[in-house]
């Protein structure tokens, strides 16, 4: 079968595939387009049909994979959107100052953490998580490379035993 008699073919199932998307969809204008997405991935799978099975059960497949497909992709969509409500002023104000309390608690518990551990081990630490780089360290700090490593060994060191006391 070529594609011109194929898609004579499938298009003699278009008002059964309209009633069976309407179920799915509810919507008219969507059932439409349900049907139209169906007739065109059969189409352009035609290849794949093997002459003699169920044409119509074919394209109910293709038509409830395509809409199941739309609908996860809808659903993951609506979670990335914000909604009115949620940027309402009373929940901006109510997360500002959540998470200004929050990150000042984290703080205070980062800079004591830091506190514990000498300086000559915290400076190269903070440079390196900073995002510098150990080369970049040992020039700006006028000490060896492996000064460098060293000193930030200990820190993540200190700050473990720092944290396995904190735990306690």
């Amino acid at each position: 079968m070529d594609q011109s008699e194929f898609s004579h073919t499938i298009s003699k199932y278009s008002k059964h595939l309209y009633d069976h998307a309407l179920k799915f969809t509810n919507d008219e204008d969507d059932a439409k387009d349900l049907v139209q997405e169906t007739l065109i991935k059969g189409m352009r799978f035609c290849n794949n049909f093997d002459r003699g099975t169920n044409l119509r059960g074919w394209l109910y497949v293709i038509m409830k994979n395509t809409f199941i497909n739309e609908f996860r992709k809808a659903a993951k969509t609506k979670k990335l959107i914000t909604t009115d409500d949620e940027i309402s002023d009373a929940n901006l104000t109510k997360s500002a100052a959540t998470n200004t309390a929050n990150s000042t608690f984290a703080m205070e518990d980062i800079n004591r953490a830091m506190a514990s551990i000498k300086p000559e081990y915290s400076i190269p630490f903070q440079l390196y998580f900073e995002g510098y780089k150990y080369e970049e360290i040992a020039e700006q700090l006028d000490i060896p490379l492996g000064t460098v490593k060293t000193h930030i060994h200990q820190a993540r060191q200190g700050l473990q035993k720092y944290l396995a006391l904190y735990r306690r």
